[in-house]
């Protein structure tokens, strides 16, 4: 079985063990006016939007996300960021690049995320691949939201639009690995994040 539909599996299991709530919407001004391509959900304190929609949030319900708030996110929120570049070696064609965008701590401080280091941290991806980690390995790793590759802005239906990546070259219990077991935790095509209080 493929290593990422297996993951993906295991982690939408266990966000659909969320319980439900009702589908009141909040909007106020704080609302993303670009669209949104990231929603961030669970122990946040700042919030922008409602309950998920079935009806309107199509593939968050299929990946069975559910919420009651959540933050959406923008590409101007994150260019608003500091940006950090790093240059792993990808898996796709064992070739370094440059991945810039803000630092994933950046992004979870803005929601009001815990600080705890056992705070759990779930990334979905567009395809459904989905990976939990913990806001420890976050720090340690130093996860960058990518938003480019070598400049460019990364595309959907490339490995964009977002990338939560890491410089694994730079990372000794990473490195060491072969360069296809290096990545599990880095979900290109990210577009939830859920946040689950140690």
């Amino acid at each position: 079985m493929n290593k990422r539909q297996f993951l993906a599996g295991a982690a939408v299991l266990g966000a659909s063990a969320a319980p439900a709530f009702g589908n009141q919407r909040v909007h106020d001004e704080a609302s993303a006016a670009s669209p949104v391509i990231l929603t961030i959900s669970g122990a946040i304190k700042r919030h922008n939007r409602g309950a998920l929609d079935p009806a309107f949030d199509q593939l968050l319900a299929k990946h069975q996300v559910k919420f009651s708030q959540a933050y959406n996110v923008d590409l101007p929120l994150l260019a608003s960021m500091p940006a950090v570049t790093i240059q792993p070696t990808t898996e796709y064609d064992a070739r370094p690049h440059r991945l810039s965008g803000p630092l994933l701590t950046t992004l979870l401080e803005h929601v009001g995320a815990p600080g705890a280091g056992g705070t759990q941290i779930l990334l979905h991806a567009v395809d459904g691949y989905a990976v939990m980690t913990t806001l420890d390995k976050v720090r340690a790793y130093r996860f960058v939201v990518a938003t480019h590759m070598d400049g460019k802005p990364l595309p959907l239906g490339g490995m964009g639009p977002l990338w939560a990546a890491y410089d694994a070259d730079h990372i000794p219990e990473l490195s060491a690995k072969p360069l296809k077991e290096r990545f599990e935790l880095s979900p290109w095509g990210l577009y939830h994040v859920q946040v689950i209080a140690g």
